[in-house]
């Protein structure tokens, strides 16, 4: 696109809202409640796509706003799960340095270092 020297354009009005996740339905859309005004606010999945793994119940997000449409979901990074699956590893002189998968209670899979048991708390950078 070519634009003209001293042409305006009109300023985009971006804003973002604290919410609290509630619930997901069946067709997989996200339901958060504006901390703000109490109102519930309806995500579509194509939006959360890249975050989805990473929310869980209650979970504090920043919900970004344009012209009156959630265009972004902004969860916090980093963020602390717990493991709620992972496999017992059996001690011996190799443990160090050894990894192992772990289900966290967002229900995501991470690989954590084999000494992490079921029901410890770890800080995942969402982000990455």
């Amino acid at each position: 696109n070519t634009y003209r020297s001293g042409e305006k354009f009109e300023t985009a009005t971006i804003e973002r809202n604290a919410a609290q996740f509630t619930y997901s339905d069946e067709n997989g859309n996200f339901y958060f409640m504006d901390t703000e005004t109490f109102e519930e606010v309806a995500v579509s999945p194509k939006i959360m796509e890249d975050v989805k793994q990473w929310i869980c119940e209650g979970m504090e997000v920043n919900l970004v706003n344009f012209k009156g449409n959630v265009i972004e979901v902004v969860i916090p990074s980093p963020y602390v799960y717990e493991i709620v699956e992972t496999e017992i590893v059996i001690k011996d002189g190799n443990v160090q340095g050894r990894t192992k998968p772990a289900k966290l209670n967002c229900g995501a899979t991470v690989t954590v270092p084999a000494y992490l048991v079921t029901g410890e708390m770890i800080k995942v950078d969402t982000g990455k």
